[in-house]
């Protein structure tokens, strides 16, 4: 599992008093940081070298997340395929679950413009955080 704290801004914070629900997308992409770093370790976005492409993402919105206290997001593997796998996140605040969504993402050769095997290196990184059912 890989664990990010974000601390809220005060430009997060919406019109009710809570952290705006786009927020979220942001913070589950930066728990995915972890995972980019398996397949490009220096996170260098040229299309000659960046593996991945996103396919999909979802948000389930449980609670309510406020300015006041640290968020933390947690990430793991929830399902590997052949070219592609899905992330699972949640937002805790104060030591409830607050959001939770999931990411699709597809091993990609922006070069050829193609879909490819996830590298069998990259799969048993992947394997090490492995949601356990």
């Amino acid at each position: 599992m890989w664990t990010v704290t974000v601390s809220p801004r005060f430009g997060d914070v919406d019109g009710l008093g809570h952290i705006n629900n786009t927020v979220i997308a942001a913070w589950f992409e930066l728990g995915r940081n972890g995972i980019f770093r398996i397949f490009e370790p220096t996170l260098n976005l040229s299309h000659q070298t960046w593996p991945l492409i996103m396919a999909h993402t979802d948000f389930d919105f449980v609670k309510e997340i406020f300015f006041h206290s640290d968020v933390e997001i947690r990430t793991v593997i929830s399902r590997i395929g052949v070219k592609s796998f899905t992330t699972y996140h949640e937002a805790w605040q104060e030591g409830k679950v607050c959001a939770q969504g999931s990411a699709v993402l597809v091993h990609y050769n922006f070069i050829v413009q193609e879909t490819t095997p996830i590298p069998l290196d990259k799969r048993k990184a992947l394997e090490a955080h492995l949601m356990q059912r």
